[in-house]
């Protein structure tokens, strides 16, 4: 199958005063249409950095972001972003808020964007709060909408950066399970950085793990799990020998050292 997005070879790097630092280096891999995968590494690594190239919201020195192969230079309307801050505009309702990709493309929604958005809120569960205003919602709530909004565009390609790191434990479990199931019934292709490996392996087809500064793709781990994917799943032998072996893959992309042979 041909991959819906192609990372290669990407190189960033950062001024720092007089001197520049290497965010990462030397990245490359693919993502095939569908497929759920997770980044993750160290503090620093430079997983948002990555992921903010390719979202087309930073420029790379080297290298290459494709989407069906077409180079990613810019911002593009195939693809969605939802970042770990809701960045909902408080002075609109909830449905304005999801209505507002359309709005920016083609100004005034039609009767038929004002039900796609309904539907959507149907889909994260916030049909009763369309006319609520961000400051009436929970923090949950609030990266539902900002769901529900990126949808709207459509996206092909879902980035997503620790988009729950902030909710509670059982509200970010929940949201995992509901995400897991729009990914299946919107059929979206989506990478995410996250920093729990217990989220990684509940929610991901493979799980890239990230070096040390200058961050590149130290280890790659297919989870093998069965879906739809079960709470009940994160209790059984298989899923603890995969968070195990990714385990030990951060500790010891944390300790890195250039010399060694690249595991990926």
């Amino acid at each position: 199958m041909q991959p819906l997005l192609d990372v290669q070879n990407i190189t960033k790097t950062f001024q720092s005063g007089q001197s520049e630092i290497a965010a990462v280096e030397s990245i490359h891999f693919s993502v095939i249409p569908g497929e759920f995968v997770c980044l993750l590494g160290p503090s620093g690594s430079g997983k948002s950095t990555l992921l903010r190239i390719v979202g087309g919201l930073l420029k790379a020195e080297s290298g290459q972001v494709l989407l069906q192969g077409s180079p990613i230079a810019q911002p593009h309307p195939d693809i969605g972003f939802v970042f770990q801050k809701s960045n909902l505009m408080p002075w609109r309702t909830v449905l304005q808020n999801v209505l507002l990709p359309t709005q920016i493309r083609i100004g005034q929604p039609s009767e038929a964007d004002e039900s796609q958005a309904h539907k959507l809120l149907e889909l994260v569960g916030l049909s009763g709060f369309a006319d609520a205003y961000p400051s009436q919602l929970s923090g949950g709530m609030e990266q539902r909408a900002v769901l529900a909004r990126t949808l709207m565009q459509k996206p092909k390609l879902l980035l997503m950066d620790e988009p729950f790191s902030a909710l509670d434990s059982l509200t970010r479990e929940r949201l995992n399970l509901e995400l897991m199931h729009i990914q299946a019934a919107q059929q979206i292709t989506i990478v995410m950085v996250t920093h729990s490996i217990n989220e990684a392996v509940f929610l991901a087809d493979r799980v890239l793990i990230m070096s040390d500064r200058p961050g590149h793709i130290f280890a790659e781990v297919i989870v093998d799990l069965t879906r739809p994917r079960t709470f009940e799943q994160m209790g059984s032998e298989q899923f603890g020998q995969i968070a195990t072996s990714i385990r030990q893959d951060l500790n010891l992309a944390a300790t890195y050292v250039k010399v060694k042979p690249n595991k990926y």
